[in-house]
């Protein structure tokens, strides 16, 4: 499900972020997107300099299976 507030659509996308002031460089946090909210979720991790990555939901899951 997508993590924009309110938002109940299907996720679509994985925005992989972290924040320096509180993670090592190689932790990631995630967020999920449905396509409308995707912009502005990258936006809002952009800005602050936080977004590492942005992968489609099913790159990500098949990711994770090799490791």
């Amino acid at each position: 499900m997508c993590s924009a507030k309110g938002c109940r659509a299907a996720a679509v996308w994985v925005l992989a972020w972290n924040n320096p002031k509180l993670h090592t460089p190689e932790r990631r946090k995630t967020w999920l997107a449905c396509e409308e909210h995707r912009e502005h979720l990258s936006s809002f991790l952009g800005v602050r300099g936080f977004l590492k990555d942005v992968v489609t939901l099913a790159e990500w899951e098949s990711s994770a299976e090799g490791r």
